[in-house]
């Protein structure tokens, strides 16, 4: 488990509501959220509407730290 990723998706669960809510903002039943936490990854395609719903308090960064540049190269430049 990487602490990182499951700070930021609790993170993001406590500003939607819960992890149902962070769920349901991708889409998805609440099992996936408890997935990501145990295995440290949450899918590339759902790392910017989490940014987004959060106001960028968690960020494709926090939630994607080993791989982000690849994925958001732009985000690389900027930094």
């Amino acid at each position: 488990m990487n602490e990182e990723v499951s700070s930021a998706i609790k993170a993001a669960s406590d500003i939607l509501g819960n992890q149902a809510a962070l769920a349901a903002l991708c889409g998805l039943q609440k099992a996936a959220v408890t997935h990501w936490k145990r295995s440290g990854e949450v899918p590339a395609e759902h790392c910017k509407a989490i940014e987004r719903a959060t106001g960028g308090l968690v960020t494709c960064k926090q939630l994607r730290p080993n791989d982000w540049d690849r994925y958001w190269p732009e985000l690389a430049e900027a930094a």
